[in-house]
């Protein structure tokens, strides 16, 4: 019976597809640790003995075919881990490494500073969108406590394929960054800067629904105008709901930097989310 079993076991590895290999192996080990149990229950009394003999077998017999079974049971494992390793077969390892090694999602955090800050940079070499015809993503930094940790970006949230990287922290909100083409928006070349664009009015009501999902006429509570090396930011602050947003022409692209966080978030930690939306930089 154990032979019969391990050569339809091995049949049908060779037959058939992949999932149904794995279901069979898995039915057949399920079988045999079955019968294996069985036959060592009865083995342990008399009344297994005396049934063993009146069935036609005697304590050599039941013991040698305990054996055989044990014998047929390993070599059906050893073709299952054997099956799943060269066939394919999803296993937990396998699946945690794949996660990691996200196209695109290239550490850019630098160590913990003195406060506990980190400052994430873009990584030249990070893929993802340049865009046929366009040139290399300009780098950006940004400042962010150290439990805020970098998280996979989808093509099916909001804004899309623009959307260049998330971060999160599940204590104090939500940040995400969008880099957009500025043709998108305006017949501006080359080197343009926020300013060729709009002023602060016009850049929050043509882009703002792009971050919130919405319209944001009556929701836009602050408006500032602030320059770092050279360059111009546009800061907003928006509620409902609660968001700072940060603005920023580099290249041919527009850059939007929005931190977000929930009611109880945004009372506990405004402090450090206003700090961390001042330090976005293009670089």
């Amino acid at each position: 019976m154990g032979t019969t079993l391990f050569m339809n076991c091995w049949f049908s590895l060779g037959s058939r597809n992949q999932a149904y290999q794995f279901l069979q192996s898995r039915q057949i080990l399920s079988h045999h640790v079955s019968v294996q149990s069985s036959l060592e229950k009865r083995c342990s009394t008399t009344k297994a003995t005396r049934g063993s003999r009146e069935n036609g077998f005697d304590d050599d017999d039941t013991d040698k075919l305990s054996r055989f079974l044990t014998r047929r049971w390993a070599m059906v494992s050893g073709v299952s881990l054997v099956s799943a390793a060269v066939l394919g077969f999803p296993r937990e390892g396998l699946a945690v490494v794949k996660q990691n090694l996200l196209a695109g999602r290239i550490p850019g955090l630098s160590e913990p500073d003195e406060q506990g800050w980190r400052t994430y940079r873009r990584p030249d070499e990070k893929s993802g969108g340049h865009g046929v015809g366009w040139s290399p993503i300009i780098p950006y930094a940004f400042s962010v406590p150290k439990d805020w940790e970098e998280v996979p970006v989808s093509i099916a949230d909001l804004g899309g394929t623009e959307i260049d990287l998330r971060f999160a922290s599940t204590q104090e909100g939500r940040l995400f960054v969008i880099v957009a083409p500025v043709l998108r928006f305006a017949d501006l070349g080359g080197d343009a800067t926020i300013e060729q664009i709009g002023p602060p009015e016009k850049v929050i009501n043509a882009f703002g629904p792009e971050v919130i999902g919405e319209n944001v006429e009556g929701k836009v509570l602050t408006m500032e105008v602030a320059e770092h090396s050279g360059r111009t930011y546009y800061q907003y602050e928006l509620e409902p709901p609660h968001a700072l947003i940060t603005a920023t022409a580099a290249g041919n692209r527009l850059y939007l930097f929005s931190v977000t966080a929930n009611g109880l978030q945004w009372k506990r930690h405004y402090k450090d989310l206003k700090r961390i939306a001042e330090s976005f930089r293009v670089v």
